[in-house]
């Protein structure tokens, strides 16, 4: 078998096994010399966002009606708070427990609805076939379903409302993850270049938006270049910051105030509460800011193994960190006037310009990481029916997953210089990241407990009390975040609610155009009823007919046959569809069949992709394919089945085949037809010489022309449609289909031989 095509299987079979979902499940294994490199340069891909939060935490924090007073009650009690929730949050949650439910090696909000979606069967993607589960990446590992594992899947299976709650649910959390892309960015540099101002008092706050704003469209400017050729410095600029902010902090606790460990008792937050009492609820909001990034560290964590990502975290980061923070409390509770600014005042004269500019580093490395993440994010959306397609650019041919999206790009980037120049306080920026950190932090806590439950057979009581502890911990902090939607908290709940809307209106086009397809499409029987001409002239060439559906024929060749006098002599229903798995490695992509008996020359070819799978526009999808066919067409004689009838009726047709494996194994064939194929591997002259012709023919009807003929479907709103659902399909929907990238040019259809059919359905 050629390492480009596999063919339609049921079973597994040894060979079949992606290279790219190996290396991810043996990272843990890899020498630890190894694992320590990881674990250095994770730091500047997955911490940057983590390790910037002390330039915004305690100026937020007292941004309100929270005074300091002579007692110190407030300091204290805020550090307590920010150690405890750091602790609880990153350390306990993310790193003990979260972290080891990744997908083939992948993390984040889609990894695990994805691994819900596998055990559960909740996936909403149409095509779903029973051959995609064995996929060497859709593996379901674990012992058999528990008693309340069976109900939970059960109760989803009976109430398809909720599968549907569930995904809004997620892409609530998604949305939401791309308001981090937003305010990340904005925050970080802001926070950075206002530190200027400690040496040059008279500087106006205008000069420091000002300075920001290009900063940011330098940032956004260059990342169609990728970021590989400077990625290098990433992990020297951050582990620069975190020992740099660490060693500062040890100084200001030894000069300022020694003592100032003992906030780290957690009797220090109940005090806390109980004396600044409303105002000391509504700074929460500032407090949950010191935990911002590590989301991304979890959404990140395909980059790097999982025990690298908790090595860095634990030896380094964390105690960095944790430093910083003493520091800078031991220092405001000799400086109480110095608040606004205590960051920066806190760092010693003869190094504040060199932290500065290392500050300043950072914040752009940490903005960079996050800008990505939300690329990312939107390749698995569009990947997934949930966003519309969008240009997809990879920007590194060694390193994969490294991907620019130009129009999300200029997006970002607008709606960063919108906040900055708008608000121009990072405080209000601060109370409206608040709220996209904590939704996302509580969406991820939600789906982990529904992973315990269906993935690691845990007892039900378990996820509860997971939900209990760490739900009630976020719970507090988001009620906090709501309060100051006036504040600011307001702009990502209506980004979130566009974004929302977006994703959901093509999610819901999308499927009722596939179920139009399924409605209208021209049975097998009544193609081959034709004959092998099909009734009409079969012209030189190869004809590539694009099509939503794994079985049957689509309507749009039931038109070609109607109406057009001629037709290419090689038929190829081609689906390129999505499954439920991050990655899908080439030896799996392509699934090859016949349609009808060989002497129609029509074969069906199904494509897959993970939900992290890029297409890119560079891929020589032409090549690739024919030869999958050539190679299925060249094994299928050595594989040929003899078939024996299981069910009585001696005149049944194997009318298409919807699974082989090439090997000299025995199977059944899962098929309408109920038939048992036996495999024999022998083959006498003739039939060798009947295979060479058929390919041969195969690649002269490739040098005759290859004819991409694509459905183009328009969506309209039935009359009898509500007023917002005629808004959301003929006008949302059908501003999104006019807009979004055609399926052609991702596929790289060179427009000469392109060929659309335009088809109306009504929703």
């Amino acid at each position: 078998m050629s390492p480009t095509s596999s063919v339609m299987n049921p079973t597994p079979s040894p060979e079949c096994r992606g290279p790219g979902v190996a290396s991810k499940r043996n990272l843990n294994k890899v020498p630890c010399s190894t694992v320590l490199t990881l674990a250095y340069q994770s730091l500047g891909v997955v911490y940057g966002d983590l390790s910037t939060s002390p330039l915004y935490v305690y100026k937020t924090i007292f941004s309100g009606k929270l005074n300091l007073k002579e007692d110190d009650e407030e300091i204290y009690g805020v550090l307590s708070f920010i150690f405890w929730t750091f602790t609880i949050i990153a350390l306990f949650k993310y790193i003990f427990i979260v972290l080891s439910a990744d997908d083939n090696g992948e993390g984040g909000t889609f990894a695990l609805y994805s691994l819900l979606c596998r055990h559960a069967r909740l996936s909403m993607l149409p095509n779903q076939q029973d051959t995609d589960q064995k996929l060497s990446a859709y593996a379901i590992e674990g012992s058999e379903d528990t008693r309340q594992t069976a109900a939970l899947k059960s109760f989803f299976e009976r109430y398809p409302s909720f599968r549907n709650g569930l995904l809004i649910f997620v892409l609530l959390g998604t949305c939401m993850a791309i308001g981090d892309g937003i305010f990340t960015p904005t925050i970080s540099v802001l926070s950075a270049v206002s530190g200027v101002q400690v040496k040059l008092k008279g500087l106006h706050e205008n000069y420091i938006v000002v300075i920001s704003c290009i900063i940011l469209v330098a940032l956004f400017s260059i990342q169609h270049h990728g970021t590989h050729r400077v990625a290098f410095m990433f992990a020297p600029i951050v582990m620069a910051w975190l020992l740099s902010i660490s060693s500062i902090g040890v100084y200001n606790i030894v000069k300022w105030n020694p003592h100032i460990y003992q906030a780290l008792s957690p009797f220090y937050m109940l005090r806390f509460l109980k004396v600044t009492g409303r105002e000391g609820w509504v700074s929460l909001g500032g407090i949950v800011l010191s935990i911002t990034g590590v989301e991304t560290m979890f959404a990140d964590l395909g980059h790097f193994s999982t025990l690298s990502v908790k090595i860095a975290f634990t030896s380094l980061v964390y105690p960095c960190l944790m430093l910083a923070y003493l520091g800078e409390a031991a220092f405001l509770s000799r400086h109480h006037e110095d608040i606004q600014r205590s960051f920066y005042k806190a760092i010693p004269e003869p190094i504040f310009w060199p932290v500065f500019l290392v500050a300043t580093l950072a914040a752009v490395v940490g903005s960079q990481a996050v800008i990505s993440a939300t690329f990312s994010i939107i390749s698995q959306c569009s990947a997934l029916h949930c966003f519309p397609r969008v240009k997809i650019v990879h920007t590194s041919s060694k390193i994969y997953g490294q991907i620019y999206i130009p129009e999300i790009n200029w997006i970002l980037m607008c709606l960063c210089l919108a906040v900055t120049i708008g608000l121009r306080d990072t405080n209000k920026i601060g109370a409206a990241y608040g709220l996209t950190v904590t939704t996302v932090m509580f969406v991820t806590t939600c789906l982990m407990a529904m992973v315990m439950v269906v993935v690691w057979k845990k007892k039900i009581l378990t996820a509860a009390a997971f939900v209990a502890f760490f739900g009630s911990v976020e719970l507090l902090y988001l009620s906090a975040a709501i309060y100051k939607i006036r504040e600011g908290a307001w702009i990502p709940l209506l980004l979130s609610i566009i974004f929302m809307g977006i994703m959901f209106i093509w999610n819901y086009g999308t499927l009722k155009k596939h179920q139009f397809d399924l409605e209208n499409k021209v049975s097998v029987e009544r193609i081959l009823a034709l004959g092998p001409g099909l009734g009409i002239v079969r012209v030189p060439g190869i004809g590539l007919i694009y099509t939503n559906l794994v079985t049957g024929i689509p309507a749009i060749f039931g038109h070609f046959v109607t109406n057009l006098p001629a037709f290419h002599e090689v038929l190829v229903f081609v689906c390129v569809k999505s499954v439920q798995v991050p990655y899908i490695s080439e030896e799996e992509r392509f699934l090859i069949c016949r349609v009808g008996p060989k002497e129609y020359s029509m074969f069906r070819c199904i494509v897959r992709y993970g939900y992290k799978n890029a297409q890119q526009e560079d891929y020589d999808f032409e090549a690739r394919l024919v030869s999958a066919i050539v190679q299925f067409v060249e094994t299928e004689e050595e594989t040929k089945p003899t078939q024996t009838l299981a069910s009585g009726n001696s005149d049944r047709l194997v009318l298409e085949a919807p699974e082989y494996r090439l090997s000299n194994l025995s199977y059944t064939a899962q098929s309408t037809h109920d038939i048992r194929v036996i495999i024999s591997g022998e083959r006498n002259a003739e039939t060798r010489a009947g295979v060479k012709d058929e390919s041969r023919d195969i690649m002269r009807a490739r040098e005759s022309g290859v004819a991409y003929i694509f459905g183009h479907s328009y969506a309209k709103a039935k009359k009898s449609s509500t007023i917002i659902k005629k808004f959301a399909i003929n006008i949302v929907y059908a501003f999104l289909s006019k807009n979004s990238r055609g399926p052609d040019v991702v596929l790289n259809v060179p427009h000469t031989s392109l060929l659309e059919v335009g088809m109306i359905y009504y929703v």
